[in-house]
């Protein structure tokens, strides 16, 4: 289950940033084949080419891709049927953006077509209806372990990735079916992502930037170790806290705690 030689990645928001370094990283491990599924073509290919360079023909695709339209299912597809398989996906696209204009698209890129991935995935893994298992591993957030008013809707957005990922991959899934299911809470990383930020209105806007250089961040390289290690090592419905460049943390047990005293008198 957790060895990353000669499995079939499919990586989503992979041309740059984390999925980037996630990709770079599994093919030097020995991965079979990473498909990298991005909106940005320009940047998709030259990664591609350069994976190819370096591992040899047909170890990595491209595959221009909006993951909010029936491109997701289409390079799904593509890669299941051409390798017969697709042991790992990581739902890793996302955009922060909060904006009346854009709210509503970051959502689908955040939460649904992040839940339409996994189902895929589920379904394709599942021992139970043919498959042989796999691994799922979604993107949530700090944000998702804590409340700010800077950003409520990705706030909202993450929350429910996590919740998704832990009830997903719970035992009792788990067990049935063999896929395990990881969530990532990423603390602040140097990427895109937190150049682009964007409110609900624009005194919010104005208390972001501020509000990050408190932040404590971490490099690509600090969340592509965290990912490698909580892949190598979480049981399924497992969170992982990568934030800090500190080693990552199996915090399971402490978001497990907080739901159960969340939870203690709704069933009286």
């Amino acid at each position: 289950m957790c060895e990353i030689r000669d499995k079939v990645f499919l990586i989503t928001g992979a041309a740059g940033g984390i999925g980037a370094g996630i990709a770079r990283a599994v093919l030097e491990k020995g991965a079979k084949h990473v498909a990298i599924l991005d909106i940005n073509g320009k940047d998709g290919k030259a990664l591609e080419a350069e994976l190819n360079r370096k591992h040899g023909a047909n170890k990595a695709k491209f595959h221009k891709c909006d993951v909010t339209t029936k491109e997701l299912d289409e390079a799904f597809d593509s890669t299941a049927k051409e390798f017969r398989y697709i042991d790992v996906m990581i739902n890793n696209a996302g955009i922060m953006h909060d904006s009346p204009k854009i709210y509503v698209k970051a959502l689908e890129v955040n939460v649904t077509a992040l839940i339409r991935g996994s189902l895929k995935a589920f379904h394709l893994m599942r021992k139970d209806n043919g498959g042989k298992g796999g691994t799922i591993i979604n993107i949530s957030s700090i944000l998702a372990l804590m409340q700010t008013p800077l950003i409520p809707i990705y706030s909202a957005a993450k929350s429910a990735v996590l919740q998704f990922s832990n009830c997903l991959g719970a035992e009792l899934n788990y067990n049935r079916t063999g896929v395990r299911v990881i969530a990532l809470c990423f603390g602040t990383t140097e990427t895109n992502l937190i150049t682009a930020i964007s409110a609900i209105e624009p005194t919010m806007e104005d208390m972001i930037p501020p509000a990050l250089k408190e932040m404590p961040k971490q490099g690509v390289d600090d969340a592509v170790k965290g990912v490698l290690e909580a892949f190598d090592k979480s049981c399924s419905g497992g969170t992982w806290l990568i934030t800090s460049r500190r080693p990552a943390e199996d915090i399971t047990e402490i978001v497990k705690e907080s739901h159960a005293a969340l939870s203690k008198n709704v069933m009286h």
